[in-house]
């Protein structure tokens, strides 16, 4: 029971997590959605869920590479899964100031007042903003990396391709989200078959 329940968050997880990207990108397309009202709260609200969605996932791919490789090979695993939670966080963090300034906010010069009160703060805009955000494509870019490569390799070497891809896609230009989101989706969609089934590696 706990292993068909684990199989299918893993599976609403890798395809729920890029689909909610995906609408954040595209609602942040439409005019007036980028001060505070209905778009922004909407878009973001998506884009937490989304980014929650991202920890099954990360803990699927895990479970992929737990049978796998040496004691340094395992721990370097674990090291890029807790590099990546950490990023996860802090971009969890970030939107969440987005959300609370969005609805806080009475208008859009409102709205920069209040970012870059926040911003000023010491120590804010490297942790929540610029660098350890990072560390969440860093780690899920090196443990797809690991997933891919051996003779047991349970993903295919386009997923770590499709995910470095789609990161430097929205990195560019946010505009490219949706883009990043399609890229996300076809690196993660693989390990909805293993599920909770770590063993279950395909053979090349």
């Amino acid at each position: 029971m706990n292993a068909n329940r684990t199989t299918r968050l893993t599976s609403y997880a890798v395809v729920g997590a890029p689909a909610l990207m995906a609408l954040y990108g595209a609602i942040r397309l439409v005019p007036g959605s980028r001060e505070p009202g209905l778009g922004w709260t909407a878009g973001h609200t998506a884009m937490f869920a989304g980014l929650l969605l991202f920890a099954p996932a990360l803990m699927a791919l895990r479970r992929v590479l737990a049978p796998r490789g040496t004691a340094a090979g395992r721990l370097a695993a674990n090291a890029a899964l807790w590099a990546a939670f950490t990023g996860l966080a802090a971009s969890l963090v970030q939107i969440g100031i987005d959300l609370v300034v969005g609805l806080a906010a009475e208008d859009k010069a409102d709205q920069t007042r209040m970012f870059e009160r926040v911003q000023d703060v010491p120590g804010v805009l490297p942790v929540v903003y610029q660098v350890v955000p990072l560390l969440f494509y860093v780690g899920l870019l090196a443990m797809l990396a690991a997933a891919s490569v051996g003779a047991g390799r349970a993903l295919r070497w386009w997923s770590p391709v499709l995910m470095l891809v789609g990161t430097v896609a929205s990195g560019a230009d946010l505009a490219f989200i949706p883009l990043a989101a399609a890229c996300y989706l076809g690196a993660l969609l693989p390990l909805a078959r293993f599920g909770a089934r770590p063993a279950a590696v395909a053979v090349a």
